[in-house]
């Protein structure tokens, strides 16, 4: 029978089990995390307790593009510097994040919220296709920026399929980034270059 380790407190239990539910956070560490508010001055974990719960209930999905916003318009969609006519199609809001630190694109995005995943149960109505399609209309090119596995290249050509009888320029990021990479763990270069030199996509 497994060891379990017990608590000298229900609350401390609690506490754990809350904190190991975060992915990547086994029971030894939320152990170690939950000691460490412990210790910490009440106001201190009340001001991280209160910036969880504003962060869970306050935040908005901006309502053009689905980034995570502080209102109901995100500052990259508001800000008329930005190339509206160019939309970089992303899995994402880490997308969005790591495509921003090269500071190479300079158009909006269209977080589809996931990418087409049968395995996972994961459908083209669970994302924000239909969305796209309603944004097309009023766009010159769409980069598909999604990730370079099986998943990533079925939702890639899906959405092109939605797309295609528009007269719109559909791009795909250039294959600096390897066969299966991830956009949010590739450098700000890499990603950057293949911003750059994206290419015509080809289904």
């Amino acid at each position: 029978m497994p060891y379990k380790e017990t608590y000298p407190s229900a609350l401390l239990t609690e506490a754990v089990e809350a904190i190991s539910s975060l992915p990547g956070v086994g029971r030894r560490s939320a152990l170690r995390l939950a000691l460490h508010l412990l210790r910490q001055p009440q106001a201190n974990v009340h001001h991280f307790t209160e910036a969880i719960n504003r962060l869970r209930d306050d935040v908005k999905y901006c309502r053009c593009c689905r980034m995570i916003s502080d209102d109901d318009v995100c500052s990259i969609c508001s800000d008329s510097k930005r190339d509206h006519r160019t939309i970089c199609v992303v899995e994402s809001v880490r997308d969005v994040m790591s495509i921003e630190a090269t500071g190479q694109y300079h158009g909006v995005y269209h977080v589809l919220g996931g990418i087409i995943s049968p395995i996972q149960g994961i459908g083209p109505s669970d994302l924000t296709i239909r969305e796209l399609v309603d944004r097309v209309k009023d766009a010159d090119e769409i980069i598909l920026a999604l990730s370079g596995d099986v998943e990533g290249e079925t939702t890639a050509f899906y959405v092109y399929r939605q797309i295609e009888s528009s007269s719109v320029k559909v791009t795909t990021l250039a294959r600096g980034l390897g066969f299966g990479d991830d956009l949010e763990y590739a450098d700000s270069l890499t990603l950057g270059r293949s911003i750059l030199n994206r290419q015509t996509f080809k289904p």
